[in-house]
């Protein structure tokens, strides 16, 4: 079996924080007739991933598509330039292909072919439930389009979700400046404190700050958060001072999470060997795809560390990211955005299971499901600029 083609196809999110971003998906073709579906993720950097993609697809023509992780270490390892985020997604969505493909020529599932379940179905939280969630600031003219998130709204969501059976859940309270003010700690707390108490103790609650806070002010909303008793504090600091992350860790009576930033193996090591984070996000898109997500897995278990990956990404995403789940002993819980559950149906050829705050996938060889290009072709991908287009502003 030889590589004869990998193509690259794009198109546009659900509207999202933003205008929405694009999902990359690669396609590895075989001489065999035999293809596999990988996904990359760098939100608003499409032109630069799809570009290294294509450049890798050069080497990869006409080698044996089986021998994934001599491919893996020769992308790492044979360019002058290793690691990185570019990189990094680009071997992402090639390693993704590969095993989906490898897979498929053996007729079994991808969880099978990394060792087998150690469980049938995989505990999810959701995302993405808190779209338009707000309303008027008083006193300030409408035209002005400020707007504040409502507790009540945000409760009355929570409970939505809860009443369709999902058992956790994760929002972001706190956005602006890195310096916290008395007021933003407040509304935040007035959030959580809502959304508390229309689920009930029983229901999951993880907070994503998205390193928009210092320590110092990360630390204060963390004193103010104890008595909800939240899952998770997620990226509460910048994620670059491993240190940095490591002390405020230890500092606070909050479990931290942290991690869909980091990139590979080599950056988790130090970060897991500090003792101090208990569950780890890494990014299938970003860290190096399904082989790499593994052996990020292996060394946060020999730490005692579970593993919740992050995904704010596409269908083939949410598939690897469930059969990495079903296959290794220390997943925590799935990230799953609920505003991207139709379009996921939509453009997968079979749907995943999502019932009663579990998921399953489709049952067949590889992932279990592969894009449909026609309906792919019925979201065409968006334009933006990079910076000016994203939705985080204040710093």
């Amino acid at each position: 079996m030889k590589i004869t083609d990998v193509k690259v196809f794009r198109m546009a999110t659900p509207v999202h924080k933003t205008a929405g971003t694009n999902w990359l998906f690669v396609r590895i073709d075989t001489d065999t007739g035999i293809s596999g579906w990988g996904e990359g993720s760098l939100q608003y950097k499409d032109a630069a991933l799809e570009a290294e993609i294509l450049d890798f697809a050069k080497f990869l023509e006409g080698k044996d598509p089986l021998r994934i992780d001599w491919i893996w270490t020769s992308l790492y390892r044979r360019v002058t330039w290793t690691g990185g985020p570019v990189s990094m997604s680009a071997i992402s969505a090639i390693d993704l292909a590969l095993w989906d493909l490898k897979a498929k020529a053996l007729e079994i599932p991808v969880w099978q072919l990394a060792g087998g379940m150690h469980r049938e179905k995989v505990r999810v939280y959701a995302n993405g439930w808190f779209e338009g969630l707000t309303e008027p600031v008083p006193g300030v003219p409408a035209e002005t389009v400020a707007r504040q998130a409502s507790p009540k709204l945000h409760a009355e969501a929570a409970l939505r979700l809860k009443d369709e059976g999902w058992t956790a859940l994760k929002f972001y309270p706190w956005g602006g400046p890195q310096v916290i003010t008395p007021e933003r700690i407040r509304s935040g707390i007035e959030l959580v404190r809502a959304v508390r108490d229309a689920v009930g103790p029983e229901m999951e609650i993880g907070l994503d700050i998205r390193a928009r806070l210092d320590p110092m002010s990360a630390g204060r909303v963390a004193r103010e958060l104890e008595p909800f008793n939240i899952a998770w504090l997620e990226e509460p600091i910048l994620y670059d001072n491993v240190e940095a992350m490591a002390e405020f860790a230890r500092s606070v009576q909050v479990p931290v999470s942290t991690g869909e930033q980091l990139y590979n193996r080599w950056e988790f090591r130090p970060l897991l060997a500090t003792n101090t984070i208990h569950m780890i996000q890494p990014d299938i898109c970003h860290c190096g795809g399904f082989s790499e997500i593994r052996k990020i897995a292996a060394i946060a278990e020999t730490h005692y560390a579970s593993v919740a990956p992050h995904n704010s990404n596409g269908p083939i995403s949410t598939l690897a990211s469930l059969h990495l789940d079903m296959s290794i002993p220390n997943c925590f819980m799935q990230e799953i955005f609920v505003s991207f559950i139709d379009r996921y149906q939509e453009v997968l050829t079979y749907p995943i299971e999502i019932t009663d705050g579990y998921a399953r996938v489709p049952d067949g060889p590889g992932w279990g499901a592969e894009i449909d290009l026609e309906v792919l072709a019925k979201h065409p991908p968006t334009e933006f600029t990079q910076v000016d287009s994203e939705p985080y502003l204040d710093f």
